[in-house]
Order: C-alpha cells, then sequence, then structure tokens
C-alpha cells in the first residue's frame, strides 16, 4: 500500500508531529481549567506549540510537502486554520498568494497596513503604536480585521474570499465557542487569550526576519510589474535564515523547532517543496558555516525590540552588516504585516 505521504521519510515525524499538534489543543484547554497554577502553565504552553505549529503546518501543506494527493494537503491546510483562527480567510486563497511570495519574489500582501496608518486619523495611528509598544501585535489585527471585512465591502465584491454567509457563520461559531470557554472559566479564557498573544508574537518574530523584499499590496491575481519581478540572486541575497543556531544538537535542535525549522529560509527558498524535518541538514549541505544570510536569534531579538514601532511606518526593512561586525543586526527594522496567515 503506497503511503499517503509524498516522502517515504515523512511518515513518522508527520505522523508524531501532526499527532502532537492536534492532541496539544485539547491537552492544553484541559490544562487550563484545571484549578491549579502549575497545571494552568503547562496548558498553556501545550497551547502555544499547538497554534504555533498548526501555523506552520499550514505553510508546508501549501507548498504539498507533507501529503501526495493536493486535496489531501487542503483538507489539512483547512483544518489547521480552524485551529489556529486564521480559517477567516480560505486555505486556498492563502496558498495562492504564498505561491506568489516565491514566484515573483515579493512581499505580496493583502492589506498596506502601513499606507493605512499614515492615512489614518492620529488617535487610531497612535493608538496603534501605542499598543505595539507594550507588544500587543494590533498591526496583526489590523490584517485580520480587513480579512473579515473583505466580503462586506462593495469595493471588493467580485473578490474571492467567500460571502458574507461564510464569514457570519466563522464568526458565529468562533466567539461562540470562546464565549462557552468563558462561561466555564474567565481563567481559562484570559490564558487562550494569552496563548494567541504569544503565538502571533513568536510568528511575527520569524517574518520580521526572513527577507529583505520590497512590499507591494495586491488583492486580486494581477501579476507584479514586471520591472520588480527579480531573479533567484537577488531571492538569495534577500532571504535570511533566522535560527537560533546551525549546528546539529539537542539545544539547537529543540529550539529551533518552535518554527519548525522555519527559521531556515534560505534552503527553503532554494527548494520549497524540502519538508521541514530535512531542512537542517538540507542548509548545513548547501551553505558554508559561515554564512552571511544566517542572523541568529540572539542576534535578531535586540532588533525586535529596538526597533518594533519604527518597523510599522519605516520605509525599508533596513540592513544586516557583514558578518563579525558586532550588533550586525541591529539596522536590520525588518516587516510586519506580511504573514501568510492573513493572505487573501
Amino acid at each position: 500500500m503506497q503511503s499517503i505521504y509524498r516522502y517515504p521519510d515523512g511518515v513518522w515525524p508527520n505522523t508524531l508531529a501532526l499527532a502532537a499538534t492536534v492532541l496539544l489543543y485539547p491537552l492544553g484547554l484541559g490544562l487550563m481549567l484545571a484549578n491549579a497554577w502549575g497545571w494552568n502553565i503547562l496548558g498553556l504552553a501545550c497551547m502555544v506549540l499547538s497554534l504555533t505549529w498548526s501555523a506552520y503546518f499550514i505553510h508546508e501543506f501549501a507548498h504539498h510537502a507533507i501529503f501526495r494527493r493536493p486535496e489531501t494537503n487542503a483538507r489539512w491546510g483547512t483544518f489547521m486554520s480552524w485551529l489556529n483562527g486564521s480559517c477567516y480567510a480560505r486555505y486556498e486563497d492563502m496558498r495562492r498568494k504564498h505561491m506568489r511570495h516565491h514566484v515573483e519574489r515579493a512581499d505580496v500582501v493583502t492589506f498596506d497596513a502601513k499606507g493605512y496608518l499614515l492615512k489614518a486619523p492620529a488617535w487610531l495611528r497612535n493608538t496603534v503604536l501605542a499598543l505595539e509598544w507594550a507588544y500587543f501585535p494590533a498591526v496583526e489585527y489590523l490584517m485580520r480585521g480587513f480579512v473579515i471585512a473583505m466580503p462586506f465591502r462593495k469595493d471588493l465584491k467580485g473578490h474571492n474570499t467567500g460571502g458574507k454567509l461564510r464569514m457570519v457563520a466563522i464568526i458565529a461559531v468562533r466567539f461562540s465557542a470562546l464565549a462557552l470557554l468563558g462561561w466555564v472559566s474567565l481563567k481559562a479564557l484570559i490564558l487562550y487569550c494569552v496563548a494567541v498573544l504569544i503565538f502571533i508574537t513568536l510568528l511575527r518574530f520569524a517574518d520580521c526576519f526572513q527577507h529583505t523584499y520590497i512590499a507591494y499590496p495586491i488583492l486580486d491575481d494581477t501579476p507584479l510589474p514586471k520591472e520588480l519581478v527579480r531573479d533567484r540572486v537577488y531571492e538569495q541575497a534577500n532571504t535570511y535564515s533566522d535560527v537560533v543556531g546551525v549546528a546539529s544538537g539537542l539545544g539547537n535542535n529543540v529550539l529551533n523547532m518552535l518554527w519548525l525549522n522555519f527559521g531556515f529560509h534560505n534552503a527553503h527558498h532554494e527548494r520549497p517543496t524540502v519538508p521541514w524535518y530535512r531542512l537542517p541538514a538540507y542548509h548545513r549541505e548547501l551553505y558554508p558555516a559561515d554564512y552571511a544570510q544566517v542572523v541568529t536569534v540572539g542576534e535578531l531579538l535586540r532588533s525586535f525590540h529596538v526597533n518594533r514601532l519604527k518597523r510599522i511606518l519605516a520605509d525599508d526593512y533596513g540592513a544586516v552588516a557583514p558578518v563579525g561586525v558586532p550588533g550586525r543586526a541591529n539596522t536590520f527594522v525588518g516587516a510586519v504585516g506580511v504573514s501568510f496567515l492573513t493572505a487573501v
């Protein structure tokens, strides 16, 4: 019998990781409902990992890197979107927009958050900046709000996001579930909301430093202007691997898995169908130990903190200094609002 998985060596890694992603969600929820705070914190950690892996598995499914059949990848991608709350956008739309990111080598975004905030009333812009200063991912929620509002906008009536009834049904199901959780345990609801905020912050940290592409807002399938389409040399030169460490070892392996090895981004862009569990070895096969495009999490944490307001309205993503320069990532401002979960 032929395996349902695309690659024979993926049976055990994918089965175990998918099982963990699915099972950690109800386990985390159950532990957050417990009376003891120790169990609550463990439940919070389980929930964060489930939400995070479910997001990166959507990315794996989009590249058909897990299952042989596209239909199976699509079904699992849709399921995972319900698990982490990105189901307001259709899986097919998220996949289509992400494929443009690879083909056109640009951050092809749905919603121009920077342009919107620059034109917005000062009170709204300042509120967003104040929330971002406090580490609340306000821009990400603006993106999600835009996705939810799209079917109700008359000027976007023909956009392929599904109808109003679909969106109303999704809102009703998800908010009813949240209300039920709050009715059972207000503490569990608060912990779940904290888990979601941590999950979004983990994703935006990874997204923030993986490219210095141009950002181009496009709602429909209009191709990028030819003069903006870049080649593979540009792709690698403007892609960065934000990993904890490249060398194989228990600490690096475990911490890099928080993002399902998504940090090995140069290797991913070199060959997008390489599955998550092969990426560390594939990176070491392709690049030297001192590869200039590797910028470790330790180097990026200061920039993520210091530039958290600047990057929202910045004209570009900044630059990385050469290897060996102290604080080489300090001028790497990074991107915001480029999540594949809010692309439609």
